[in-house]
């Protein structure tokens, strides 16, 4: 719908200025009256040339979601109607990605969509399971409990996100620094050496020769290198898009001796809060379980997922697929088989998500203290030996020196 720009008194004497959405000025006009506002100028907005190029739009952050669906769970529980409530938060968003999102949204729920269709349109924004929600929530008449659930839900997973990140970023960083120091040692500082002992003559200590060797075929064959690591990194990620690629790279992954158990623990985390939001807003069992499938981030967990939901079509229980599938811990598949008997499944999944958030942050402490003094050993020790190697022969040229 088109969007005009406009200026005009209000009641009480007061200028002021807007915008607003309307089939065509006359209409702008009309709309402006009823609100008592006497407009003196309306215009059609300018279109920005850039607004329909996906590159230059601003991204929509996880986090702007969060504010969003928080702000309209606060709306609807005061008694606003969804589509005012939708048209002040649109009035209101400096992101003007979000801001289109939302006024699309509120001229398909004022063109009779239902809310959760209208998010659907954008799928980047809102995935499946916030639209699940939504839609159970609309049918269930608990739109605003919903909301609530929501913002809930996607703040632990934010912050869940974040310790991993952090407990991923440091050793990164680490090990990115290391390898830029290295290659500006081997590149332009041991050359400077081995020229300096070229003209002393001599031969070179195995340490230096080595390291001498070493800054010559990095000075050879960087690009080659580069190259390299390039070609590495496209063959993996086009391996890990196929299906047998991402189920072996996924299962190393949790197989890992370092990250392996921390990222299971993660897995676990996610995957119990999704399950347990989920049932607890009232969507079906097994579109729970295809949702939470295709949120799990892991092929190993998918497919255990999807047996779930299987064994479910079968008559069978949730715990005895879980158990089955090697992945899930022995209290994990009790306390949900706990849930199943008690009738508290979503409960006890919201238990289980909260005991392992806990989990993940004692692990992701206890790996950034154990990874620190590591990568300092490692980076400090990599330098040391390099520096050593090249003074060893001027300690041998100073000792014959000092000899003769």
């Amino acid at each position: 719908m088109p969007v005009f720009v406009w200026k005009g008194t209000a009641s009480n004497g007061e200028i002021q200025k807007g915008e607003i959405e309307a089939q065509d000025e006359q209409t702008a006009s009309r709309l402006l009256r009823q609100q008592r506002i006497s407009p003196s100028k309306i215009k059609a907005k300018p279109k920005d040339l850039l607004e329909n190029i996906a590159f230059f739009q601003k991204k929509v952050s996880p986090k702007d979601i969060v504010i969003f669906t928080r702000q309209l769970s606060t709306m609807i529980d005061a008694g606003l109607p969804l589509i005012q409530g939708l048209e002040i938060l649109a009035s209101q968003q400096e992101n003007k990605t979000l801001k289109k999102i939302l006024m699309d949204t509120k001229s398909d729920v004022e063109g009779g969509s239902t809310f959760a269709d209208a998010l659907k349109k954008h799928p980047k924004q809102f995935d499946r399971l916030f639209c699940n929600m939504i839609a159970a929530g609309e049918m269930g008449g608990i739109l605003d409990d919903v909301l609530k659930r929501l913002a809930d839900y996607m703040e632990k997973a934010l912050r869940l996100k974040r310790k991993v990140k952090g407990a991923l970023t440091y050793p990164i960083i680490v090990l990115a620094i290391s390898a830029l120091v290295i290659g500006v040692i081997l590149i332009f500082v041991i050359p400077v050496f081995e020229q300096m002992f070229a003209d002393f003559g001599g031969s070179l200590p195995v340490p230096t020769q080595m390291v001498v060797n070493l800054s010559n075929f990095v000075k050879s064959y960087f690009l080659v290198m580069i190259g390299v690591a390039v070609v590495v990194v496209f063959l993996f990620k086009k391996y890990y898009k196929t299906e047998k690629g991402k189920r072996i790279v996924d299962r190393l992954i949790l197989k890992s001796p370092v990250f392996g158990s921390l990222l299971r623990k993660v897995a676990v985390a996610k995957l119990t809060r999704t399950l347990g939001t989920l049932i607890n807003s009232g969507v079906p069992i097994l579109e729970t379980l295809n949702v939470a499938a295709g949120t799990a981030g892991n092929k190993m967990v998918e497919e255990a997922i999807y047996n779930v939901r299987s064994s479910i079509s079968e008559g069978r229980t949730i715990a005895q697929p879980l158990a089955e599938s090697g992945i899930f811990p022995a209290m994990v598949v009790q306390m949900v088989s706990v849930g199943e008997t008690t009738g508290a499944l979503d409960q006890m999944l919201n238990k289980i998500a909260d005991f392992y958030d806990e989990e993940v942050e004692t692990a992701v402490d206890a790996l950034t203290s154990m990874i620190e003094p590591f990568m300092i050993v490692f980076l400090g020790g990599t330098v040391g030996s390099i520096i050593i190697a090249m003074y060893l022969p001027i300690f041998a040229m100073a000792g014959a020196v000092s000899g003769s």
